[in-house]
């Protein structure tokens, strides 16, 4: 340390202008890929921390604006900082924060991913991490979630081997029910039309807490409300319209909840493995 001369490489003035510089300077331009490069700036959009406001993202708009005279991108999303519980920044020499393999191991990669994403960090404002927010997405989310999965499962095996009547789905020929229950839970439509156009608008934090409240719905409400009938004791048509009923949201939510699907799969895996919550 402190031997020797040092000296400032002269092409380099200043690595956020080389950083700014990059939607152009990727691609070689203005000397070769012109035709590439017209085609693809301005980009949809870009994403990284809030930190980056003076720094990326400023060096990004002030070059493209005095280069191209329009910003570089059509969409910006900006996620805010995680801090240690205390509100301070995670520090490795303090251990300030839970492992983040052993919180992984513990309760799966989908329950910490779904924590941060219905988190504050969405909306670029800071997150105090708290390992038992991960536990309550497990708790609250997933295992609710799972288990109406493996209540239908349940209910649709029993109807192959008590009633001979195997379950095929098919949602075109699929009755209009006439009970309220059944009609106020299939509202998923318009959430997957909900999920599509937030998230088409970049719109992503308004997203995963529609998707959670729902699944709240669909557990707290629409299942404990229709046991009876998915257990077949108001007959077997009503059994069957409730159990079409049930598999229709659990199956459509895929679409627009994909980590909840992977954490049904997960929690399967955990369970045959013996593990007990």
């Amino acid at each position: 340390m402190g031997k020797g001369q040092l000296r400032r490489v002269s092409e380099v003035f200043d690595c956020w202008f080389e950083s700014g510089s990059m939607p152009y300077a990727q691609q070689h331009y203005p000397f070769e890929n012109c035709k590439e490069f017209e085609n693809g700036f301005p980009a949809d959009f870009i994403a990284e921390g809030i930190d980056q406001t003076r720094g990326w993202f400023y060096t990004l708009l002030v070059l493209s604006t005095a280069l191209f005279g329009k910003p570089p991108f059509k969409n910006l999303i900006a996620n805010g900082l995680v801090l240690a519980s205390n509100g301070q920044k995670m520090s490795k020499r303090k251990k300030s924060y839970p492992d983040p393999m052993e919180t992984v191991h513990k309760y799966g990669a989908d329950a910490l991913r779904l924590y941060l994403i219905n988190s504050p960090v969405v909306r670029a404002e800071s997150l105090k991490f708290k390992e038992e927010g991960v536990r309550d997405i497990l708790k609250d989310v997933f295992l609710p979630w799972f288990n109406a999965y493996r209540f239908l499962m349940q209910n649709v095996d029993r109807l192959a081997k008590e009633e001979n009547s195997p379950f095929l789905y098919n949602q075109s020929k699929m009755d209009v029910s006439e009970n309220y229950m059944d009609r106020w839970i299939t509202f998923t439509q318009s959430l997957i039309k909900f999920v599509k156009g937030e998230m088409a608008a970049y719109r992503l934090y308004t997203v995963v807490p529609r998707l959670v409240k729902f699944v709240d719905q669909l557990t707290n409400w629409y299942v404990r409300m229709s046991r009876r009938r998915l257990k077949g004791d108001s007959g077997l048509a009503d059994c069957k319209a409730a159990i079409e009923t049930l598999f229709s949201p659990l199956w459509k939510q895929t679409a627009c909840g994909k980590e909840l699907l992977q954490g049904c799969y997960n929690l399967a895996a955990l369970f045959s493995q013996g593990h007990q919550w």
